[in-house]
């Protein structure tokens, strides 16, 4: 059995769609909507069903992945038929999102590593025609470009992983890989080299650093594009990884490959991203620094906190891209690089977090026995939660009070997502210093800088470094010059004629 619960369903729901789009020339949007809606109905209702019949939903990972799945598929085509209607090419654009979706789908349902591999790339490819949709934009057509030479990276690397799976194991039944690999304990080299394939593939299509270029300039594209891009697909990397999770937390080499290119990613992206004030570019960069820290979660061992990562960023993400226009009337009225704010007690912040977590975490242990924090966890939120307590000008009780009951409710509705999500993927995190002393730099370079970025935007370091920030310490300028070296793109004569402000492109600020 390749499929579990509801997904085999979901998926042929959205093949039957794509097929009825072919057949019809004159209601794509309606067959669209009908798809989108039934899909939803059918990942609620059909584990509820399930759950009363037989008394279990089945994985639960998968049953939520599909709902999740399903109503961004539901919210963003039916944003699309807005956004696009009347548009030349929308019958390209409505097959090739339904065939995306449905891909999508069809990964996160089965048990087998053929098809999902199968299923990851069929979503990459229906993606490049969503990204190409104004095929006559030059530069779209670039990041487009960029993109499958990486995407087709991964899947060498894949199709690498499968055969080495394959011929130690036999089967690429996700149950028969976990039971054969409970029984050797240890993984042989091949396995190992797998391992380390299966987290590189991961790396390069998450749009992890330095590989990250064409994810920040994929705004040519419409914006629903976007929004599935961010909110869904650059995702199934971490799903693909949780998925494999007992293959990955006994490989020490993908461990690590997952660990610093995370990590560095997480930070980097992280810093580029205070720098700039264009929304959707801002949201780019914050979806490469997202993708970097579940990777890095990943590779910790945190699986329920990767889990619940991705579940959130992409509800988050959807929403930030669908709701961007919104987004710059809000933000008339708002400097994004005020300088007349000046935070403080920027030590104080830190303790005052750290209390409060600790505090916390001794209650939340005593009432439950069984409830387990990793010392990582406790870092990131200690130095992520610390800037509600900063205040300007002069110390304030009652906005101390407020910053100090804010980190105690986000902390405690962690907690509770936390020991939910645990039920789902437990974490099965070891304890190491040097992966603590690790994750304690990475997350203390980033709130220093992000301190230096507010607090002393006229600093001599901060503007020798600042260009280096903006510009993305010029990884993707290397990169692109590389990859046009080996594998140039050739462009129609329409395209050729376009001016292109390379610059301003790789900049990434042209939104």
């Amino acid at each position: 059995m390749y499929f579990v619960g509801s997904g085999l369903i979901l998926a042929t729901v959205y093949l039957v769609g794509f097929v009825l789009n072919f057949m019809s020339t004159r209601y794509h949007w309606q067959i669209a909507k009908i798809t989108a809606l039934l899909a939803l109905l059918i990942s609620f209702l059909f584990p509820l069903v399930q759950w009363i019949t037989t008394g279990s939903m089945g994985p639960l990972a998968s049953v939520i992945m599909g709902a999740l799945v399903s109503v961004l598929g539901w919210v963003i085509i039916n944003y699309s038929a807005r956004y696009l209607e009347g548009e030349p090419r929308e019958a390209l654009f409505i097959r090739s999102m339904i065939f995306t979706i449905g891909s999508v789908l069809t990964l996160i349902s089965t048990t087998n590593v053929l098809f999902l591999a199968l299923a990851w790339s069929g979503s990459s490819i229906s993606l490049h025609y969503l990204l190409t949709y104004y095929n006559e934009r030059k530069e779209g057509q670039v990041v487009a470009h960029k993109k499958f030479i990486v995407n087709r990276l991964a899947e060498l690397c894949l199709l690498v992983a499968l055969i080495l799976l394959y011929r130690d194991i036999g089967s690429l039944s996700i149950t028969d890989i976990n039971k054969a690999l409970a029984e050797m304990g240890n993984l042989n080299a091949p396995l190992q080299f797998a391992a380390a394939l299966f987290a590189l593939a991961a790396i390069l299509k998450s749009a992890l650093l330095p590989l990250h270029g064409w994810l920040i300039q994929v705004m040519e594209a419409p914006t629903p594009v976007s929004a599935l891009l961010h909110a869904g697909v650059v995702n199934m990397g971490g799903y693909i990884l949780i998925f494999m999770a007992t293959l990955i937390e006994m490989s020490a080499p993908a461990q690590t490959l997952l660990v610093v290119f995370g990590a560095i990613s997480a930070v980097l992206a992280g810093w580029v991203m205070m720098t700039r004030v264009s929304i959707k570019v801002r949201l780019a960069w914050s979806t490469c620094a997202q993708m970097g820290f579940m990777l890095m979660e990943i590779g910790l061992g945190l699986y329920e906190l990767a889990f619940l990562h991705l579940v959130a960023h992409s509800l988050y993400k959807a929403h930030a891209f669908l709701a961007a226009g919104d987004a710059v009337k809000q933000a008339q009225s708002k400097d994004y690089t005020n300088r007349g704010t000046v935070p403080k007690g920027i030590i104080m912040s830190v303790l005052v977090s750290a209390v409060i977590v600790f505090a916390s975490l001794i209650l939340w242990q005593f009432w439950l026995d069984s409830f387990y924090l990793a010392k990582e966890v406790i870092v990131i939120l200690t130095l992520g939660l610390a800037p509600l307590v900063w205040y300007q000008g002069f110390f304030s009780t009652p906005l101390f009070t407020v910053g100090v009951f804010r980190i105690l409710a986000l902390t405690n509705l962690y907690f509770v997502w936390h020991t939910l999500f645990s039920a789902v993927t437990p974490t099965t995190v070891t304890d190491s210093y040097l992966q603590l002393l690790w994750i304690v730099i990475c997350f203390g370079l980033l709130y220093a800088v992000q301190v230096a970025i507010v607090k002393y935007p006229d600093g001599r370091l901060l503007k020798r470094i600042y260009p280096w920030i903006y510009y993305g310490f010029y990884l993707d300028e290397t990169f692109t010059r590389l990859t046009f070296k080996i594998w140039p793109l050739k462009l129609s004569p329409v395209q050729a004629e376009t001016k292109v402000n390379r610059r301003s492109h790789t900049s990434g600020d042209t939104a």
